[in-house]
């Protein structure tokens, strides 16, 4: 039976979002697009905030997606009425302004952790999001310290539960001013000192183009460490196409060749029909 309930919602998916988006509709497959597997591809939910949820998830499951990532807590069982998966969930792992580098958050976001982790492992949600904080002031060996102790104590809820604590790298210069987590090496000493192997950082491809470039060596050298990516375009975060720099394809035969297996998120904004977008950035991944 739930293979049969499977076959049927990918055989309606193309009619439901047809009868919905008459403009998007000629952009999906007859078909569900197979993909080559080496990337798991989902799609971050706030970027198609005007879709509704379960169209996202049938745009999903029609180009090949594995997941929808960044869903909350009363979204996670979405995805799975579709066969796909809630990537990465919100689970009050803080704020981007205010999480792990400072003392007085470590026992709200512990406490919210002890309850929706478990929440999220039923669910079959691999992975819930962190972040570090901004620094106001507070230098970053402080913030690593404070952000090692805070991690340390969840760390064994996410071990318990088999969920990933990821904490995300985003830039300071662009789009999140101050913000402490903005290099991979500040990251990487942290998940060092932390060693568990259910917290890892979220390397969002976007954010460290344009901290720090380097983006493929960087990610063989600390695949060991990298728990889930995000991309989109830079300049300006949208597609992935021939108006930004990244070359996604090497990018992505990087990732696929460390022996990553967990999730590549798109998180880009798009500037024409959101659908065609999803599926040529999912096109062009599909390494």
């Amino acid at each position: 039976m739930p293979g049969s309930r499977r076959s049927f919602l990918k055989m309606s998916a193309a009619a439901s979002v047809a009868a919905a988006l008459p403009g998007s509709a000629a952009s999906l497959p007859d078909t569900p697009t197979p993909r080559k597997g080496r990337i798991h591809q989902s799609a971050c939910r706030w970027c198609y905030k005007d879709t509704p949820l379960d169209q996202l998830c049938q745009w999903g499951v029609q180009i090949g997606l594995k997941g929808i990532d960044l869903l909350e807590i009363n979204e996670f069982d979405v995805p799975r009425r579709y066969g796909l998966v809630c990537s990465m969930g919100y689970a009050g792992g803080g704020t981007i302004p205010d999480a792990l580098n400072r003392l007085e958050h470590h026992a709200d976001i512990e406490a919210a952790f002890r309850k929706n982790i478990p929440i999220a492992a039923k669910a079959g949600v691999p992975n819930v999001i962190t972040f570090s904080g901004t620094r106001r002031g507070m230098s970053d060996e402080e913030g690593a310290k404070n952000t090692i102790i805070g991690l340390n104590r969840v760390k064994k809820i996410a071990e318990d539960n088999g969920v990933t604590i990821c904490l995300e790298l985003l830039n300071s210069k662009v789009n999140h001013p101050d913000y402490m987590a903005d290099h991979t090496a500040w990251g990487v000493g942290v998940m060092q000192e932390v060693n568990s192997p259910n917290v890892k950082l979220l390397y969002d491809i976007y954010h460290m183009q344009i901290m720090e470039g380097d983006l493929i060596d960087t990610i063989r050298k600390n695949i060991a460490w990298l728990g889930h990516f995000h991309t989109g375009g830079v300049p300006g975060r949208h597609e992935l196409d021939d108006t930004q720099e990244i070359q996604w394809p090497p990018v992505m035969r990087a990732i696929a060749d460390a022996g990553f297996t967990g999730y590549v998120a798109h998180e880009f904004l798009p500037t024409r029909d959101p659908l065609t977008s999803l599926r040529q950035a999912v096109d062009l991944c599909d390494i």
